[in-house]
């Protein structure tokens, strides 16, 4: 039993940190051209800017960010995440 209680915490905790990891990673990579629009970036937030872009497909907003589009370098900043990540980042930035 104690067992059991120490996996769902450890599951709760993962949740948390999760959620946390997603804006750390938004603050370290994706908020230098989102926040201001800098070069065209849709700024977080902003779903009237982001509606015909999400109207693509996340597999496709996905792949302008790995490959790169527009002035967005590949990777977008953030060389290092996977595409699970991309897609956690895209939805913060879409609400």
């Amino acid at each position: 039993m104690k067992g059991l209680l120490a996996g769902f915490a450890l599951m709760f905790m993962a949740v948390g940190a999760s959620a946390a990891t997603v804006q750390e990673r938004y603050d370290q990579s994706c908020t230098y051209c989102h926040s201001t629009g800098a070069a065209g970036a849709p700024k977080t937030g902003d779903q009237a800017a982001w509606e015909s872009r999400m109207e693509k497909g996340m597999d496709t907003l996905v792949k302008h960010v790995k490959e790169g589009f527009k002035a967005m370098p590949p990777g977008g900043m953030c060389s290092d995440c996977s595409d699970e990540e991309y897609r956690a980042l895209i939805e913060h930035m879409t609400k």
